[in-house]
């Protein structure tokens, strides 16, 4: 695992929806993920195997588990919308960094 020198308190925890999530991303995009999972101080798999609502699940499983949102949500529909909604009626505050850029 790669030093962290600017903020060692920091720490990577993955919240994985089901363990093939990347078989459908291309070549480039696998290898990128497997360096994100092998710097991850922790992963968590939500579900043991694919489903409809698994991504779902894995949202709703990561606001359940944090004390604050950091989104860049664009768009009023879809997965990012969802959870940002599910976090604010939990209380959780939310940041938007895309409406930093405005």
């Amino acid at each position: 695992m790669a030093e962290r020198i600017l903020r060692p308190e920091v720490t990577l925890s993955l919240a994985l929806p089901c363990p093939d999530q990347d078989r459908s991303w291309s070549a480039a995009a696998r290898r990128r993920f497997r360096r994100i999972l092998d710097e991850a101080d922790e992963t968590i798999l939500v579900s043991r195997e694919y489903h409809r609502f698994c991504m779902q699940q894995r949202n709703r499983f990561m606001v359940d588990h944090s004390s604050r949102l950091i989104c860049y949500l664009t768009e009023e529909s879809g997965g990012t919308a969802f959870t940002v909604r599910y976090a604010l009626k939990a209380g959780i505050p939310v940041e938007n960094l895309a409406m930093n850029l405005k």
